[in-house]
């Protein structure tokens, strides 16, 4: 997801209520069984905004059991479920749906249920934010239609398991438009089909794990152009969806695409989906990480809509939906989070990956001056963690504030090679996996070998920014933190006159010899200063 107006994405603290329970949690009705492919077969109706179709949903039994629930949000309806051409008793709670088995449901067997479902989905009111189906047209007046739903739900426009932590484990997408409309959606093209009724079916397959938002269709009167790229793990398809008009300004900006790639690969390990190739398509709105289907609306100009977002400078390098979005195929597509409450894991790294991708192509200096300069948007409103089992992210500081919590503990690495490796090897221990905060918080703590509990506490779970109080007085130097959490003991390195050293404050006030007049604290720590 993007950075700026966030707050459209994020709900208001109102009470919780059960539909919000059984939207976010596990349920009893959830857990038993395991995703393990989906056939989304759809008709699209651009002229009635209407999308009509099933969903045959395939899973393991992990535990006998009989109810099973689906999740579609109204105004769809689900029309009928079967399994095994049975028709199934359906009651729904809101959005919802749990459907009655009638066979029985054994243990470590593979079923299939048909969800039939038809109707007038939400339309998006400020994609990507506020999400749902954007119903557009071109400059030549020709339907132009997309997909965005982080945060709302896939089962805003399609029935499925809508819960993060069971990801299915591979996908096949058939959509068919009106025949003079491309669909493009996730994975590899397997075929197009032709029909009587002057319709197309476009058939798209994901042979990889994927989240339910990360599904999309994007409906157009697209051209195509693409590339072959060498990367870590042989040659990758890049394949690149426009809208016919903007063929060669496409062919300009979409070169960030594969400097994208090449800066990535160095940091993150081989992109996660090469048997799904990698796609970058234009839709009606800012873009979204669709896995594998990376959307695109950034007007073909560098920066966030020709801003800088840093004030740095360095923002006006790159194309920021192509660099943010793309970045996260890794965090977000690779490694997912199983409560969204977790999603600064997808949030906090890719925007940290925006001056990773700086850092490869002008250097640290760079880097350094454009992720410091995103310290202005952070708000410190509320802790970057959400509550849980609620379907309910935290704070939109996920994005700056976690990025700069990063960097920070770049330079409590201080090894530039560790560092990459431990990005690169965080890829390979969680590849294709959901994760919870406490795996990556333990991941990092191991293989930094650095205590970081007081740190994720301070930086993750709390709006408080570590303040360091000093004076310097007769060749003494006086420090400490405010403003900080019990057993808060960062490390930070300072500069003097002639030379560097590191100081480790904490609650309690720490004295030690100093030569010279005047201190500089490392402006990469992200903490705030108070000399006295």
């Amino acid at each position: 997801m993007l950075t700026i107006q966030v707050q459209f994405l994020l709900a208001q603290d109102l009470p919780f209520t059960k539909q919000d329970s059984l939207r976010g949690s596990i349920t009893p009705e959830r857990e038993w069984w395991d995703l393990t492919y989906y056939h989304l077969d759809i008709k699209v109706n651009p002229d009635k905004k209407t999308i009509s179709g099933k969903n045959t949903i395939q899973y393991r039994v992990l535990k006998e059991h009989n109810v099973i629930q689906i999740d579609l949000q109204a105004p769809l309806k689900i029309e009928k479920a079967l399994q095994n051409n049975k028709k199934l008793e359906i009651t729904s709670i809101g959005n919802a749906h749990f459907i009655k088995l009638t066979e029985p449901q054994q243990k470590d067997i593979i079923y299939t249920i048909d969800v039939y479902y038809s109707g007038k989905p939400r339309e998006a009111v400020n994609a990507p934010w506020d999400g749902g189906i954007s119903w557009k047209k071109d400059t030549n007046n020709k339907h132009f239609i997309a997909s965005s739903c982080q945060g709302l739900g896939a089962s805003v426009w399609w029935p499925n398991k809508d819960h993060m932590y069971d990801e299915v484990d591979s996908l096949l997408i058939s959509v068919n438009v009106p025949k003079d409309l491309i669909n493009v959606s996730n994975g590899r093209l397997r075929k197009i089909e032709n029909h009587d009724d002057h319709t197309k079916t476009y058939h798209w397959f994901v042979s990889n794990p994927i989240n339910n938002y990360g599904v999309n269709i994007n409906i157009g009167d697209y051209v195509h152009f693409g590339e072959k790229y060498e990367g870590e793990k042989g040659i990758l398809d890049m394949d690149y969806y426009v809208l016919r008009d903007n063929l060669e300004k496409a062919k300009k900006q979409f070169k960030d695409a594969s400097k994208m790639m090449k800066a990535f690969e160095h940091w993150f390990g081989p992109y996660p989906f090469y048997e799904d190739s990698f796609k970058l398509v234009e839709v009606p709105y800012l873009g979204m990480e669709h896995q594998s289907s990376v959307t695109y609306g950034n007007k073909y100009s560098n920066g966030y809509l020709g801003n800088d977002l840093s004030g740095s400078g360095w923002g006006m390098k790159f194309d920021f939906i192509i660099i943010h979005e793309s970045g996260h195929e890794w965090f977000a597509n690779n490694i997912t989070n199983k409560d969204i409450a977790d999603m600064w894991v997808h949030e906090s790294f890719t925007a940290y990956s925006e001056n990773l991708f700086l850092d490869y192509y002008y250097g640290k200096k760079a880097s350094s001056e454009y992720v410091i300069g995103t310290r202005k948007m952070i708000q410190n409103d509320k802790p970057i963690i959400g509550p849980y089992n609620v379907n309910k992210e935290g704070s939109g500081d996920m994005y700056y504030k976690g990025a700069n919590m990063l960097h920070t503990l770049r330079q409590l690495v201080d090894d530039d090679k560790k560092w990459r490796t431990i990005l690169r090897d965080l890829n390979k221990e969680f590849y294709h996996q959901t994760v919870t905060t406490k795996q990556i918080e333990e991941y990092l703590c191991t293989k930094t070998k650095i205590d970081l509990t007081f740190f994720f506490e301070q930086y993750l779970r709390t709006i408080k920014i570590p303040t360091l109080e000093y004076s310097l007085e007769k060749g003494k130097l006086k420090y400490r933190y405010t403003n900080s959490i019990q057993g808060f003991d960062m490390p930070i390195r300072i500069f003097t006159d002639d030379s560097l050293q590191w100081i480790q404050p904490s609650a309690s006030w720490q004295t030690t010899d100093f030569k010279g007049d005047k201190i500089t604290v490392d402006p990469n720590f992200y903490i705030n200063i108070n000399a006295l």
